[in-house]
């Protein structure tokens, strides 16, 4: 691997990252403890999947890997949100 090759983060962008996670943890905690019906669920997937994003970019390097890694990836969550979208609405007309 050549020296251009790597994607050394500073330690201020993945504090900052931290921080940004801190703050969604603690706003998913005071989201919960408010009632808002069906919208409890969405707000909490929405919150959940800002958090992965920020987790899967930074931590675990996807931001720098191939546009196949990214790819597939993207496909992935996209049958899985299909299988979860499946599983409301099955819950949903019962």
């Amino acid at each position: 691997m050549k020296k251009s090759d790597t994607h050394i983060q500073s330690y201020g962008k993945l504090l900052g990252v931290l921080a940004i996670l801190l703050v969604l943890t603690a706003f998913t905690i005071a989201i919960s403890r408010i009632d808002m019906g069906g919208a409890n669920i969405w707000v909490a997937l929405i919150v959940a999947s800002v958090k992965s994003s920020f987790v899967l970019l930074f931590f675990m390097h996807l931001k720098y890997e191939s546009i196949l890694i990214k790819a597939s990836f993207l496909s992935t969550v996209g049958f899985l949100s299909i299988l979860i979208g499946f599983m409301f609405w099955d819950v949903a007309f019962r």
